[in-house]
């Protein structure tokens, strides 16, 4: 088993206080952009940093997000479209250069794809940018033409005037580059939209995915590239002690092998020499303060913190009111106690990690998937005594992410980094990480235990809640600001549940304990397992209560005032139709993320034991709908990979080393096993929110409580063809 190489990441004094001395000079009214940002040579055109128009009138955005098959390329570009009145067909993208002070992500204050972000943190930044490129235009036709402004339209980058003059985008470049960027513009009425929200917001990548010009970092040729491999200690947290690389060396077109701080790196001519003199190291490690214990051990470890029998545990409220003491002794049948387990999940991204890196002095480069830019570009600085912004960052396509490739450490990119720096001269060098490599060095979505006990009122409905949460925690020792109060992203989707809200009594805390497993968020992150527990939890106690499950949930959303939660469950219980055949079951889940709102409705069978989804009836409320047809491929492929994790998803360790290896052993939905998915989208005029992630999450819960509805199967450990065989 590999383990992740996890040099020390800058913490949060470190980046305020630290990255603001440079050359031994406090900067003083710097912000954080501006510091991570020092060193970078990003030009900024006419346009702004976000437009760039060509002299034959083609536009192209440029996307500070990461486009890793999620499809935001194709909202952001709309988004300009549309208030530039740009012709679409004629519109492209590019990724942004890494530069924090130009392109950093509002919600995390820095060059960053997460969080289901990139089309709500681009909304309002990307409209006033069409718009004022916009301005520039029709200010460029009324000068040249004497004409007023207001008396000027633009179509499909034509500028028409009622006097028959007309230019295109082309013909008026030169004079409305000159044009001062207005300060403020008039940005459209939804209501005028003509390419947002339509099926005409189609992928702009989809032709060079298709006959393979698109560009990813394994097609990455460069002139006198090297390849290299790494090979990583067998469990988290052993250190190399010593090795021997002679018959490594012997293995023809094998250039170099030395130490870095992960472990040890095979640097070839070629990836299969690289893997063969891997393969042929002899190396010791040095294991004492490696992580040995088993994921039985650690998952039964968090159970007794759930149960309260570890008196060391330290608990951290999130949710508290009224007196909690009357859950202490409460028992019978208006009680329901119940502790649910979810295991590690690896991300199983279709594409392993990896990067292409060159060090000449204090000159980097960086080309490959980046999911964090600024990250990418602190870490590196760290490793080659350089300025942030003077790390050069160029962004390619990724075969998926959906976490893994944001992390603190940046973990596989200064890996490459030590070793080009190794080699030196700026000779580029390309890691390559196999499918084991991949599923063995982390990071994984945290072991997660939940025990909730609720007792029901007179009228069936919570009267008191309690609930303890027990996992590691994923922004422990982040460099990124904290808020107040525990690590949200272990509580998000309990912490504010509409079921809470309608309460009286509630009483919830989390316990983070110490594990040597390294974790990482992953698609949907808190909600991946809070979903499953708030949702499985509120059908068990419809069902005790002798209610409609879809009713109970009804009248705990007018209880919260969750509107937006009613309106998602009655459009996709509309959707969902008459009863299914018999031999089918439904189960119902809604939950909230991302700032999205799903309500899936499931229909399930069991062949031979075995749970059969066939149709899964999606609604989303996210929002202003950028682009519908994303949206519906996005709950198609958040359900698909739900499923796969529900049904089958489990990272097992035994004595601290990963079982798994490939998808031999970590198991995930085929083809013919995935489901028809249907997707209404609830009507909105709210600003665009989450689409990425909020799908995920809900499919897990619809499954189960279609289970109960078949055979009262209740389900608290997953993955569930696990717990059913």
């Amino acid at each position: 088993m590999n383990a992740p190489f996890k040099p020390e990441g800058p913490s949060r004094r470190d980046l305020v206080v630290g990255s603001a001395l440079v050359g031994g000079a406090l900067l003083v009214g710097c912000s954080p952009a501006d510091l991570m940002s020092l060193g970078s040579k990003v030009e900024v055109g006419a346009f702004g940093p976000f437009i760039k128009i060509a002299p034959d009138g083609a536009v192209t955005v440029i996307s500070k997000h990461i486009e890793f098959g999620q499809g935001s390329h194709a909202g952001l570009a709309a988004i300009v479209a549309e208030e530039l009145d740009a012709d679409w067909s004629r519109i492209r993208v590019e990724f942004a250069p890494a530069n924090a002070k130009l392109y950093s992500n509002g919600s995390v204050g820095a060059q960053l794809t997460g969080g289901s972000s990139a089309i709500s943190n681009s909304w309002d930044q990307l409209r006033k940018a069409g718009a004022t490129a916009r301005a520039m235009f029709v200010q460029a036709a009324a000068n040249g033409w004497n004409v007023p402004a207001g008396e000027i339209k633009v179509k499909d980058s034509v500028v028409t005037h009622a006097s028959g003059k007309t230019a295109t985008f082309a013909d008026l470049l030169a004079d409305a580059a000159k044009v001062p960027p207005p300060k403020d513009v008039k940005l459209k009425d939804p209501k005028a939209f003509t390419l947002i929200g339509t099926d005409r917001v189609r992928r702009k990548d989809a032709q060079a995915k298709s006959d393979g010009t698109a560009r990813y970092t394994q097609d990455v040729r460069l002139p006198d590239m090297l390849t290299a491999m790494v090979a990583h200690p067998p469990r988290f947290g052993a250190k190399v002690k010593s090795f021997d690389a002679t018959q490594a060396r012997r293995v023809p077109g094998v250039v170099e092998v030395f130490q870095i701080p992960s472990g040890v790196a095979v640097v070839a001519q070629n990836t299969y020499a690289a893997k063969l003199g891997r393969e042929a190291l002899n190396i010791v490690w040095d294991e004492e303060k490696a992580e040995k214990r088993g994921s039985a051990a650690i998952a039964q470890q968090f159970k007794a913190i759930a149960a309260g029998d570890d008196a060391s545990a330290k608990w951290e409220p999130f949710d508290q009111r009224g007196d909690a003491a009357v859950l202490a002794s409460a028992k019978g049948d208006q009680v329901l106690e119940a502790t649910y387990e979810f295991p590690y999940l690896a991300h199983a991204t279709m594409e392993p990690m990896n990067c292409v890196a060159s060090v000449n002095g204090s000159k980097v480069q960086l080309t490959f998937g980046s999911q964090g830019p600024t990250l990418d570009q602190l870490n590196a600085a760290k490793v080659v005594g350089c300025l942030p912004g003077s790390v050069e960052i160029e962004t390619l396509l990724a075969g998926g992410s959906f976490g893994r490739r944001a992390t603190f450490e940046s973990d596989y990119a200064v890996e490459c980094l030590y070793i080009a720096k190794t080699i030196g001269g700026g000779r580029p060098v390309k890691l390559v990480w196999t499918r084991e490599d991949d599923m063995r060095a982390g990071y994984y979505r945290p072991i997660v235990i939940h025990a909730v006990k609720v007792r029901l009122d007179q009228d069936g409905y919570p009267a008191a809640w309690r609930h303890r949460i027990v996992t590691q925690s994923i922004m422990k020792n982040s460099p990124m600001p904290a808020g107040k109060g525990p690590d949200g992203s272990a509580i998000e989707g309990a912490a504010g549940s509409p079921y809470l809200k309608a309460t009286p009594i509630v009483d919830c805390q989390v316990a983070f304990p110490d594990v040597g497993v390294p974790v990482l968020w992953w698609r949907s992150v808190g909600a991946t397992h809070t979903a499953f527990v708030m949702e499985h939890t509120i059908d068990q106690l419809a069902r005790k209560a002798g209610k409609d499950p879809v009713d109970y949930r009804r009248a705990l959303y007018r209880k919260a005032g969750a509107d937006r939660h009613l309106a998602a469950l009655d459009l996709a219980v509309e959707k969902a139709g008459p009863a299914p055949t018999p031999g089918w079951a439904r189960g119902v889940a809604v939950h909230e993320s991302f700032g999205s709102v799903v309500a899936q409705v499931a229909e399930v069978k069991l062949e031979n034991g075995v749970p059969r989804v066939g149709r899964v009836v999606t609604a989303v409320d996210c929002g202003v709908a950028v682009s519908p047809d994303q949206i519906a491929a996005q709950m198609e492929g958040g359900v698909c990979y739900g499923l796969s994790a529900v049904l089958f998803g489990e990272v097992t360790l035994t004595d601290g080393k990963v079982d798994q290896g490939n998808f031999d052993t970590y198991r995930v939905l085929r083809i013919n096993e995935a489901p028809t998915v249907e997707t209404h989208i609830v009507p909105s005029g709210d600003p665009p929110s989450g689409v990425g992630e909020p799908g995920t999450p809900v499919i897990g819960p619809a499954v189960a409580n279609a289970l109960l509805a078949l055979d009262q199967r209740v389900t608290d450990r997953l993955p569930i063809i696990r717990t059913a065989t």
